[in-house]
């Protein structure tokens, strides 16, 4: 009799089948949440709107030279407190300079301390909130304390007492000292985003294939945390924006030879029922910014997180 020989199958490492699929499928997961947040903004015309006053405002703080061939420091004692003309669309301030020019240009300052402010709390809130999430006991313990201890101080009076002594208060400084009052709340946030995943089935699986806390943290928690700290972190740009500018507006906020919303502000308090256009015009783009940024981070919220939509 003879023998029929069948070819051997073969046996593929576990490895080397199941990994890479995986792998592959993690990737199509974070491939189609990103394009049902991006399908989701698109049809989302308050986002839209946001989105075109950003770009404007953005733009006007980067390249104010497309928006006006005015130099804002020009100044004559002469044309002080026009109203608003051909000539000078905005009217002119208490010391001659061109208006419009000055709202332009004190794009720049504002925007830059709500960019400055956000990313460094956005930093410190992902750092520990992570740490504090992952880890609990005494870690979030402390972490939660000194959380609350700072929180505890409303922001704006912290930084009337620490800006009040610095004899310089440039961007860096009011900056500064808005980061050391502001970064509890996203820290919060990011803390409870990362306890909401962190007892999710993938990373037990993750821990129970041996991968390490800073791995875990990386590759599994930190991806499905961040949604909600993003929609808030540009939320929060937009009330950077109107704090410096009420802190400016105070006295203790950023100093001449700037050049900001919340300086013009200060200086047309005292001609508000004389030369109405001086506080007009810097409350209208101080409120524009602000409501697109907080209208496009619920918009981005919304579409990272589909659970905070009512």
């Amino acid at each position: 009799m003879s023998e029929t020989h069948r070819p051997e199958a073969r046996v593929e490492p576990i490895d080397s089948t199941i990994a890479p699929e995986g792998e592959s499928t993690k990737k199509v997961e974070e491939a189609s949440l990103l394009a049902d947040a991006w399908r989701s903004l698109r049809r989302n015309p308050w986002f839209i709107i946001s989105a075109v006053l950003l770009v404007i405002f953005l733009s006007m703080a980067i390249f104010p030279q497309l928006f006006t061939n005015n130099d804002p420091r020009e100044c004559l004692l002469g044309r002080s407190r026009q109203a608003p003309s051909a000539e000078h669309w905005f009217g002119t301030d208490i010391q001659g300079c061109d208006y419009y020019s000055r709202v332009i240009y004190g794009a720049r300052n504002s925007i830059a301390v709500g960019f400055i402010v956000a990313i460094g709390t956005f930093i410190i809130a992902v750092v520990l909130g992570l740490v504090a999430g992952y880890f609990g006991s005494w870690v979030d313990a402390v972490i939660s304390r000194i959380t609350d201890m700072v929180f505890a101080v409303p922001y704006i009076l912290g930084a009337l007492v620490f800006l009040n002594v610095l004899e310089s208060r440039g961007v860096r400084e009011v900056a500064f000292v808005l980061i050391i009052f502001m970064w509890p709340t996203m820290t919060r946030l990011m803390r409870g985003s990362v306890i909401s995943v962190v007892n999710s089935e993938f990373v037990l699986a993750a821990r129970a294939l041996g991968a390490g806390p800073i791995t875990i943290m990386r590759r599994h928690i930190l991806p499905n945390s961040l949604g909600p700290v993003i929609g808030y972190a540009t939320v929060f740009t937009g009330i950077i924006i109107g704090a410096e500018a009420t802190l400016t507006f105070l006295g203790v906020g950023l100093q001449l030879p700037a050049i900001s919303w919340g300086l013009q502000l200060s200086d047309a308090q005292p001609f508000l029922q004389t030369v109405p256009h001086l506080l007009l015009f810097p409350v209208i783009f101080v409120g524009l910014t602000v409501f697109a940024f907080m209208t496009l981070g619920d918009a981005i919220r919304d579409a990272l997180d589909p659970k905070s939509k009512k």
